[in-house]
C-alpha cells in the first residue's frame, strides 16, 4: 500500500495503521466473522484456508509483501470467505475497511496494482481447480510443488524449494490426505525427482517434474 499511494497519502496511512506482531500458529482471520479490514504482512509467513464439511483447504500462501483480507472486500457480504494463520512469526500492518476503501478511491496507481493482483489471483485459483478435478494426486502433487517453487523460489541458494510445510499443510494445499501425500511424495524421490531434508523439498529434475504435473 504504501509503495503504490500518492506522497502526501502517506501520513494519513500512519496515522490509521496498526501494527501487530503474532506468534507461529496464530490466527488472525476467522471464516465467517466480519470483516474487520485489511492486512498487509510485512515480515513472515501466512497460510490462507477456509474448511470444506470438516477438512481444511489451503487457498494460497502469503509471504512479505502481500495482503490478506482482501476476500472480505465485497458489495454484498461483510463476512471473510476465509481463515488465516501464521506459519511462523509475522509481522502484519492492519488498516480498517473504510480506510482502505477511501485510500483506492484517492489512489489510482493502488486500484490498478489491486485490479491486477485480483486478475493473478482468479488466474491462479482457476488453474487450481482444474488441476483438484482433473489430475491424479501425484500429478497435482507434482504442480503445487512447482508452483510455491515459482512463488517462495530457492532457500538460502542451496536448491531447496523456499517454503518449508509440513505434509498436513502440503496435503490441505494439494486437496488430499496426509497418508496419500506422505506416500506420493515416497514415489517423487524414489523416481529421483526430489529429495527431503525434514520439511525442506529439493527438487532434483525440473523436467520429469514438469511433465508430471501436465499429466492426465
Amino acid at each position: 500500500m504504501c509503495r503504490y499511494v500518492l506522497q502526501d497519502w502517506l501520513g494519513q496511512i500512519d496515522l490509521h495503521r496498526k501494527n501487530i506482531k503474532l506468534k507461529k500458529g496464530e490466527q488472525f482471520i476467522t471464516e465467517g466473522e466480519s470483516v474487520r479490514g485489511i492486512y498487509f504482512i510485512q515480515s513472515g509467513l501466512v497460510k490462507v484456508h477456509r474448511n470444506l464439511g470438516d477438512k481444511e483447504t489451503i487457498v494460497r500462501f502469503a509471504k512479505k509483501g502481500d495482503i490478506v483480507g482482501h476476500r472480505g472486500i465485497s458489495t454484498e457480504q461483510t463476512v471473510y470467505p476465509i481463515s488465516a494463520t501464521t506459519l511462523d512469526v509475522t509481522q502484519l500492518c492492519f488498516v480498517e475497511l473504510p480506510f482502505f476503501l477511501s485510500t483506492l478511491r484517492i489512489n489510482p496507481e493502488l486500484s490498478y496494482q489491486l485490479m491486477l493482483f485480483f486478475a493473478d489471483e482468479l488466474h491462479l485459483s482457476e488453474q487450481k481447480m482444474t488441476q483438484l478435478t482433473q489430475l491424479p494426486v501425484k500429478n497435482r502433487l507434482a504442480w503445487s510443488l512447482l508452483l510455491i517453487y515459482r512463488i517462495f523460489g530457492e532457500k538460502n541458494t542451496n536448491g531447496y524449494i523456499g517454503l518449508s510445510l509440513s505434509k498436513k499443510d502440503l496435503s490441505s494445499y494439494v486437496g488430499t490426505t496426509y497418508e496419500t501425500v506422505y506416500r506420493m511424495l515416497g514415489e517423487l524421490i524414489d523416481l529421483e525427482v526430489i529429495a527431503m531434508d525434514k520439511k525442506d523439498i529439493f527438487i532434483k529434475n525440473f523436467q520429469l517434474l514438469h511433465d508430471l504435473s501436465e499429466e492426465k
